[in-house]
């Protein structure tokens, strides 16, 4: 299978623990396979880990392409590795060009034929094994040219209002689809269930060559390259409005597996294998009580019931979990700096933020190293807590190990390599400390 997952979105709704750089995708709390054990980087993964894991279980040659935002790369390749195929976005433009673009680099990066079928789906829902099948029966389907265009309709366990649907034309497994409609209230979801509708859960097949087709007919364009250098110019429009609205050879295959979309922490905490994750204590008297919580120091909770507690560096959530789908705009007027991030190398982490200084943990993988950079308006200090590895300051290569310090005035050039896991305490001092005061340099090694 040819699988495009699409990796949007940003932290709003389940924060505190994700944020504008790390969305929902990337929090590591459903546990791995039984044989994982020790370390909790070990012990949970995140969807994006889970959902690439349980392709790979069910087609071990599937070709994994993520559409993605630049910010989210860093932190893809921190979780599932350098392997997977990227198709970066160099900014927002909504569902159809992210997917013209990843079609194009599917075909003019990757090689992939015209006449192969390429499935498109979103890499956040919380599925088995069974989803993956009937991604390889959607796949089958558009070989088979059953129609243009291969939906699959999730069946509807509610009548939801956060869901578009499908109507079909009959209740058959595979059928031709006879009408879409928008998401509805819910006596009017019920009738569509009535119908035999479907949830829209944004899962397709086609041919590479229709989309690249479609493309080219509403976008002015040659190829890859070329798309991708127009790419802040083009209209935003959803693929729905795009190509299935004015497409009329549309099938779908009807799915009755588990399907859930975790947007909120209250359907997230539903998916979870236990109620702790960090540190954290129950009492007898709570009751639906899910504590999600990084910070390293242990919460006690007592006497609650039906309630979410998160805790990161980036602040700490305690809420009813039915209140906690509305904390977006709640969210919306904190402003602070992004506290966490997964780095292709590893991770870093604040510490502390005075007004000309910021303390950082950084910790990268064996044999990871970061750019070679300078900073123009801002020293650095490091001090090596545990591992070994070398520094380059200025060309200079020098072996370090714990306790050893090294200070890089504003404009040295310098990185760090990881021969075992390091973990570094970084001192940054100077006055306006920003993240785009950053120069990358080539660096040999």
């Amino acid at each position: 299978m040819n699988i495009v997952l699409l990796s949007g979105g940003s932290g709003k709704r389940l924060w505190p623990l994700s944020n504008d750089i790390r969305s929902k995708q990337f929090i590591k709390i459903f546990k791995k396979p039984e044989n994982s054990k020790g370390n909790p980087e070990d012990i949970y993964e995140s969807m994006l880990q889970r959902v690439y894991r349980q392709i790979k279980t069910v087609d071990s040659d599937a070709t994994v392409t993520i559409a993605t935002s630049k910010s989210q790369v860093s932190a893809i390749h921190n979780q599932i590795g350098a392997d997977v195929g990227i198709s970066v976005e160099p900014c927002r433009r909504d569902t159809f060009p992210a997917i013209a673009l990843a079609t194009a680099y599917l075909h003019d990066v990757q090689g992939i034929g015209l006449d192969e079928v390429v499935v498109v789906c979103p890499v956040d829902p919380y599925v088995d094994d069974e989803y993956f099948e009937a991604l390889n029966k959607l796949s089958e389907l558009a070989e088979q040219d059953v129609a243009n265009l291969v939906l699959m309709g999730i069946d509807p366990t509610y009548p939801s209002a956060k869901y578009g649907y499908i109507i079909p034309s009959t209740k058959d497994q595979v059928s031709k689809v006879d009408t879409f409609r928008e998401k509805p209230d819910e006596p009017t979801a019920q009738k569509y269930i009535d119908q035999g509708g479907l949830w829209n859960g944004g899962v397709f097949a086609y041919k590479l060559r229709y989309v690249l087709d479609r493309a080219h007919e509403l976008i002015d364009f040659t190829d890859y390259a070329d798309l991708f250098s127009k790419y802040e110019t083009l209209t935003k429009i959803s693929f729905d409005y795009a190509v299935v609205e004015h497409e009329k050879d549309i099938a779908v295959l009807r799915f009755a597996g588990e399907w859930k979309d975790l947007g909120t922490w209250n359907t997230l905490s539903e998916a979870m294998d236990e109620n702790v994750i960090g540190e954290g204590i129950l009492n007898e008297e709570c009751s639906n009580v899910h504590v999600i919580n990084e910070m390293g120091v242990p919460i006690l909770v007592m006497g609650i019931k039906d309630a979410v507690i998160s805790a990161s560096t980036d602040g700490i959530l305690v809420s009813d979990k039915e209140q906690s789908a509305a904390i977006k705009p709640f969210v919306d007027e904190i402003n602070q700096q992004v506290m966490f991030a997964e780095k292709s190398w590893g991770t870093y982490k604040v510490l502390d933020v005075e007004e000309e200084s910021i303390t950082v943990k950084i910790t990268l993988k064996a044999g990871q190293h970061m750019n070679y950079h300078s900073h123009e308006r801002r020293n650095e200090v490091w001090t090596i807590i545990s591992g070994t590895g070398k520094t380059i300051v200025d060309g200079m290569e020098q072996p370090v190990k714990p306790g050893d310090v090294i200070t890089m005035d504003a404009g040295c050039k310098h990185t760090v390599i990881a021969d075992s896991e390091l973990q570094i305490i970084e001192v940054q001092l100077g006055k306006g400390i920003t993240v785009t005061d950053k120069k990358k340099y080539e660096l040999n090694i």
